[in-house]
């Protein structure tokens, strides 16, 4: 008789876990003793072995999703046995029912389809659901599939390329087969689990699989409607299509499409810079067309500017109301619901000091004098913050209902503008850090960021953030809270201006420095103190080695 294995509460403080790897895969045999799956508690990541042995007939979470203790994890159970009972909710096999409940499984609602089409799938045939490929995400969108239906997968190969709330990610099977269907097009948009594909042996009939699942779930069925949305533009602009003059395919980011289709701009014309060869957003903003292109396209523009009459005494309005609409991505939607709960549910305060930077520009200076050295004040900042961390806790602290939090390590997130928002990667530990491998440290994690190849372990666990919108010029600005962060730093530009310094006015380099605090953890007294320890540090950098 097939056994439920459920979520196991593996520390005692553990309340749900998440699957790092399972090491076992549906259709496995598994012995007493044998480890299942590799699964990431509030404490550590740790060894789950099995105590039945079996074939896994089901996995219910899946690689990277949480699930409260308790949650079906896995059935265990013979070959070929009929576990439609169990994934239903029930304790035993639908095999034992009796013939006279026929008529009662008929009138099961539609809810129960997706089970019903599970348990009846044909032989090696595997449904593909969409990923969870981060901890906030809630759907994906589909960038661009790189397996088309009737080819050929191996386990490994990478099917498509997936859109998250924090980037763009390649998605690989593991599973083998041929690629029977694809449940959402390029493109759309479906909640996670939904049908992304169907894998089996080459001809198998899959109609029925493709038919109970679409109707048991809504995310296959806005994918006609995201289709015929994308046809009139389609027709609008053909010249965007991404296909070269001999029918091979172009690879170009759906952001990067879009920009082409609204200048007019032909994708077979641009080189692209991405990875093999795939074109983004940069690559059409860059892009410069022929000069015979341009002669043409000045010419009528020329030709209008000699004919415009003369500009009237009185003002008529005359025009056309033009707007356009930009489909919000995953990561604009995330940013959007997370910066509302933050500035809706904590009390934010701000908190500013002027520091002067005479003595951080001559520290800077010296120590990129260092051969293969380079650091910016943006680094100085942040190990300055890491430093004042250290001797002020409840800064690095979190809010919970029954409790506030206190994080003695020290892991800042450093805000990074990119193309469709803003994302937080983590310098993890970064008091231990020295100035010269922070610098190293943003720049290669600011540098993935923008090419849309951070992993979501490295945006997450920050205990305070540092943003700096000093290299735009702007002088002061408050930000929003990251949480579950309790403050976060805005750094402004260094200004050369009149200071006073033993009573005189000379020329001084200050920088303002505002902290945003939540008033449920961080009390004005002790943002304030906060305050005076980074200021001594930064505006005497020699301190920062004592």
């Amino acid at each position: 008789m097939a056994i439920k294995v459920t979520m196991p509460r593996l520390s005692d403080t553990m309340t749900e876990g998440t699957v790092a790897t399972w090491l076992k895969k549906v259709g496995d045999k598994v012995s007493e003793g044998d480890i299942l799956a590799e699964i990431e508690t509030d404490k550590a990541t740790m060894e789950f072995e099995s105590f039945n042995e079996g074939t896994l007939l089901h996995i219910g979470i899946q690689e990277g999703e949480t699930a409260p203790v308790d949650s079906l994890l896995a059935i265990i159970g013979k070959e070929g046995e009929d576990i439609s009972a169990l994934l239903a909710g029930g304790d035993a096999p639908a095999a034992e029912a009796p013939k006279a409940d026929a008529p009662a499984a008929e009138a099961k609602t539609e809810t129960a389809a997706p089970a019903k089409a599970t348990a009846e799938l044909p032989k090696g045939v595997i449904v593909v659901t969409m990923p969870r490929l981060s901890d906030t995400m809630t759907e994906g969108t589909v960038a661009t599939w790189l397996k088309k239906v009737g080819d050929t997968v191996a386990e490994g190969d990478i099917l498509a390329e997936i859109e998250t709330d924090k980037a763009t990610m390649e998605f690989e099977s593991f599973n083998a087969g041929t690629l029977l269907y694809i449940g959402i097009q390029e493109g759309s948009t479906a909640p996670v689990d939904s049908l992304l594909a169907i894998i089996g042996p080459a001809g198998t009939d899959i109609s029925g699989v493709a038919d109970n699942f679409t109707a048991g779930g809504a995310a296959t069925a806005s994918a006609p409607a995201a289709e015929e949305k994308a046809a009139p533009a389609a027709e609008k602009a053909p010249e965007a299509v991404a296909e070269t003059s001999n029918g091979g395919r172009i690879l170009a980011s759906p952001l990067a499409k879009k920009i082409a289709s609204d200048k007019g701009i032909q994708l077979s014309q641009v080189k692209g810079s991405g990875e093999n060869g795939r074109i983004v957003k940069s690559d059409i903003e860059n892009f410069t067309p022929s000069a015979q292109a341009q002669t043409a396209a000045s010419a009528p523009a020329a030709k209008q500017e000699a004919s415009a009459p003369a500009a009237p005494k009185v003002f008529v309005p005359a025009g056309e109301v033009y707007t356009e609409e930009i489909k919000n991505s995953q990561m604009r939607k995330i940013i959007a619901k997370r910066l509302a709960e933050s500035l809706f549910t904590a009390p934010h305060y701000n908190l500013v000091i002027e520091v002067s930077m005479d003595e951080a520009m001559q520290a800077r200076a010296a120590i990129n004098s260092v051969p293969d050295t380079k650091v910016s004040f943006n680094d100085m900042v942040i190990k300055a913050c890491a430093l004042a961390l250290k001797k002020h806790p409840k800064i690095n602290s979190q809010w919970k209902e029954d409790a506030i939090i206190i994080n003695h390590h020290v892991n800042i997130g450093v805000a990074v503008a990119v193309e469709d928002g803003l994302v937080v990667p983590v310098l993890k530990f970064t008091d231990a850090m020295s100035l010269s491998q922070i610098g190293g440290s943003v720049r290669d994690l600011a540098g993935r960021a923008k090419n849309k190849k951070l992993g979501p372990q490295e945006m997450e666990g920050s205990t305070f953030t540092v943003s700096n919108l000093g290299m735009f010029g702007i002088t002061e600005f408050n930000s929003i809270i990251n949480q579950p962060n309790s403050a976060i730093l805005s750094v402004g530009a260094i200004v050369e201006k009149p200071v006073v310094k033993n009573g005189q006015i000379v020329v001084g380099n200050t920088m303002m420095l505002s902290l945003a605090c939540d008033h449920r953890t961080i009390d004005g007294a002790t943002g304030a103190q906060f305050l005076q320890t980074l200021k001594q540090y930064i505006e005497s950098p020699v301190t920062m080695l004592a």
